[in-house]
């Protein structure tokens, strides 16, 4: 719909420009063409706020700004009717014409990149409730910080809610976003175990996620550094830079994550919360109910991209996990040396049973990296693992396995979508991981997969 209404607009603005400048050069004929003008935008964008499809759709705010901005802009042109009049040249209209419409598109431009999702269909019983904190982790400095402040990590629950929850207690899952991700990469998976029974806590880690914020409000964005670092991974950088890099960014992660499920427990066993904790006064009650409802019993790990190899690295280090799923990630921290100029890879048991995603470009890229004999450390990871299960969607792209080309087609695009509908793409992904994490958290059923779907 924000494209009609701009390409409407554009087309009236060129149609006066070209018009102005072959027969409305009289400054009086060109005001009140102008005034017309404004007044029918003005008009187009009240009529689409009236009608059943402009009022259904996800930026009416932004339709009202701009029919807001089409009045004034008539009434200013009204206000200024009566100046002395003077030629109009024709290159005032053009300049004129194309101002307008950059401002219109910039105006419009979240329409343009973003779609308004609101997440998927859920399947479960439950209703959702969110909160969230900030958990302060005393023990470590920031290392992106240059004045001592202490590692902070922002933590997002997704949890069932309500009379309908008796006193059901819920296992816990905890996930990690990819580099330059975001705690709401995966809300649809969040969402639909959450729906079942599972509290779900989504951690920011700051300086990696494209932005979190802190105790003190600032707005954290990823570090230029890291960013530069895990752009230019691939060019050509020799095997002990790269080992230098995959362990630091394993070194960072793992501690925020070790350190939030330490906290969880401690809160909830200890039935308190902290100074640890930053929150609302109405998230710290939320918060700590959901707490007493948690089953630390039953802790499940995953993340996407670098995350999933973050949540892999964690679920190598503690014995009390009892599931980890890997969204299209490598596993990055079962790389443990150098040797003859190539990376080793761990070869020890994996306790934890795992499920794995790859996408359909990988998919094919390891089948011929396998081929020429070479050890990725998935592979070897899932042969030593308790229970290990790998699968791929057809025609899938890396972000197509996160709701962000649902939210914005073009951010998608621009990182890394395939062909296969996203929808249904996070459809197939968070009915398996469901399923994953029923049968090895709660006993239900054996798991099964396909290797593609």
């Amino acid at each position: 719909m924000g494209l009609i209404i701009f390409a409407l607009l554009a087309v009236l603005e060129i149609v006066f420009a070209c018009w102005t400048c072959t027969k409305g050069k009289e400054k009086k004929i060109f005001r009140k063409s102008r005034l017309i003008l404004r007044i029918i935008e003005a008009a187009i964008a009240c009529i689409a706020l009236l009608l059943p499809f402009g009022q259904r759709w996800r930026f009416v705010p932004l339709l009202i700004f701009l029919a807001l901005m089409l009045v004034i802009a008539a009434l200013i042109v009204l206000i200024r009717r009566n100046r002395p009049e003077r030629a109009r040249k024709p290159t005032g209209a053009i300049a004129l014409c194309v101002v307008f419409i950059l401002i219109c598109g910039l105006f419009l431009t979240p329409a343009f990149l973003f779609t308004g999702y609101k997440g998927l269909p859920v399947s479960g019983q439950y209703r959702i409730g969110e909160a969230s904190a900030i958990l302060i982790d005393r023990s470590r400095t920031d290392p992106f910080e240059q004045d001592g402040t202490s590692r902070e990590v922002p933590v997002h629950f997704y949890y069932p809610e309500g009379n309908d929850t008796g006193t059901d207690q819920f296992p816990l899952l905890v996930f990690s976003h990819g580099a330059f991700g975001y705690y709401q990469s995966n809300t649809s998976t969040y969402m639909e175990l959450a729906s079942n029974g599972y509290v779900v806590v989504s951690l920011d880690h700051p300086h990696h996620a494209f932005f979190t914020q802190d105790t003190d409000g600032r707005t954290i964005l990823a570090d230029r550094e890291f960013l530069n670092e895990a752009m230019n991974l691939n060019n050509e950088m020799a095997p002990e830079e790269q080992l230098a890099l995959y362990t630091d960014w394993m070194a960072l992660r793992t501690a925020d994550m070790n350190f939030a499920v330490d906290e969880l427990k401690r809160a909830g066993s200890q039935d308190a919360i902290d100074d640890s904790w930053f929150l609302a006064d109405d998230d710290a009650d939320r918060i700590q109910a959901i707490l007493q409802r948690t089953d630390f019993s039953k802790i499940g790990l995953m993340g996407h991209s670098m995350g999933g190899a973050t949540s892999v690295a964690l679920g190598r280090e503690r014995n009390d996990i009892s599931a980890v799923i890997d969204i299209d990630g490598t596993m990055l921290s079962e790389y443990t040396g150098v040797e003859n100029g190539e990376l080793i890879v761990r070869e020890e048991a994996y306790n934890c049973p795992v499920l794995e995603f790859i996408n359909w470009e990988s998919y094919n890229d390891q089948r011929e990296y396998r081929a020429q004999g070479g050890r990725y450390p998935n592979d070897i990871l899932m042969q030593q693992a308790a229970a290990g299960f790998t699968t791929t969607i057809r025609d899938t792209g890396h972000m197509d396995f996160t709701d962000l080309p649902l939210l914005s087609p073009f951010l998608g695009n621009m990182l890394g979508s395939g062909e296969r509908d996203t929808a249904e793409t996070m459809t197939i992904v968070n009915s398996l991981v469901l399923q994953f994490f029923n049968c090895y958290l709660k006993g239900e059923g054996t798991f099964s997969i396909e290797e593609v779907y």
